[in-house]
């Protein structure tokens, strides 16, 4: 039976990228050594990396004056290196879920911080509207695609320079870097496996805060010693090469955000129609292209552990809702062929004419 891969993250990676890190996992560029176990600082891994950073800048259009880094820790890490490197004394944050509240938690050590909104009164099912950003902050920062509750912004319209988590819906949709100081992103959702961080930073930005900035934590560090002032994740990374290539294979992102409008519609349109289910985001501009979650509906909510193992057993995996949310979540990333969300609309429909 095919599995059909729903996981919020780490999550489904293209076929081509599993395929080509197996075979590096075992000879690298024809080295007869593993990917795992040959030098970062080999010409064969220094291509590597090269070849990532300059496909990074050819798919999202990187201007000028941008850094492109490969790094660990992931969005966690960038929670606390961002406010270092560029809170001077004030920054606006928009809350979003739990990842913007542990991006809001770090900031607050070194700094002033505006909640300039929220969506907690309703378990962060919207994204707010009509607030204001004061104009003498150092950043703006806000979460792009809110994994848990499956929420999704476009670039808000602001006066002030912007920092975003893209860490799940990075390389989706174009985007114009040029409005932003910075863009993170954790490689496990939609760019690679889990233990690199892809990080794109406007040199311009940094140099400006008085504080001394702990070594590791300090961008400069990274760029000037071009993502290898420590050891990096050298399978991540390759694997993340992979998928950009892929990308590039495929489109690019603008291909990738038509795939995705597409994919998404077949199953927020089963969503509205099954008398089952209905959405937990409520405003349809809202909703998430990348994390899709629903729950059942009132009448037939004694039925959600029985769907769960219907669904389970046709082969879907990885659909549980997050505890704070309940019910369902598909998570239908770049890498998600259209045949498994018809096989979960499938399954759906099913279900749904068995009671």
């Amino acid at each position: 039976m095919k599995k059909h891969n729903f996981y919020a993250g780490p999550s489904i990676l293209p076929e081509f990228t599993k395929e080509k890190t197996a075979e590096a996992a075992l000879n690298f560029a024809g080295t007869g050594l593993s990917v795992m176990e040959v030098s970062h600082r080999s010409k064969e891994f220094v291509a590597v990396m090269d070849e990532a950073v300059a496909l990074v800048k050819e798919l999202l259009k990187v201007p000028e004056g941008y850094s492109v880094l490969f790094l660990q820790g992931g969005a966690s890490t960038q929670f606390l290196m961002a406010p270092y490197n560029l809170l001077d004394k004030k920054a606006a944050y928009l809350n979003t879920g739990a990842w913007s509240k542990k991006a809001i938690k770090e900031a607050k050590f070194l700094g002033e911080v505006v909640e300039v909104a929220s969506s907690a009164d309703t378990v962060y099912n919207y994204i707010p509207k009509g607030y204001e950003v004061p104009s003498d902050v150092s950043y703006f920062h806000y979460t792009s695609n809110n994994t848990i509750y499956g929420t999704q912004i476009p670039t808000p319209e602001v006066d002030v320079p912007l920092v975003a988590d893209m860490s799940s819906d990075i390389f989706s949709r174009p985007i114009d870097v040029s409005k932003y100081d910075l863009i993170y992103a954790g490689a496990q959702k939609n760019l690679g496996p889990s233990g690199a961080t892809l990080v794109i930073v406007k040199d311009a930005a940094l140099g400006k805060v008085e504080r001394p900035i702990p070594t590791m934590l300090d961008y400069t560090t990274h760029i000037k010693a071009e993502s290898m002032f420590n050891t990096p994740s050298t399978l991540p990374v390759f694997a993340c090469l992979q998928t950009l290539i892929w990308l590039k294979e495929n489109g690019g992102v603008e291909a990738m955000e038509q795939k995705n409008i597409e994919k998404a519609k077949i199953l927020y349109d089963e969503i509205d129609r099954n008398k089952m289910f209905q959405g937990t985001v409520l405003a349809k501009e809202d909703r998430s292209l990348m994390n899709v979650t629903f729950i059942m509906t009132p009448e037939y909510a004694e039925f959600e552990k029985e769907f769960m193992d219907f669904a389970t057993a046709k082969g879907m995996l990885g659909i549980k809702g997050h505890r704070s949310v309940g019910g369902f979540r598909a998570s239908i990333y770049n890498a998600m062929p259209v045949e498994s969300i018809q096989a979960l609309v499938d399954a759906m429909q099913e279900f749904e004419k068995m009671k």
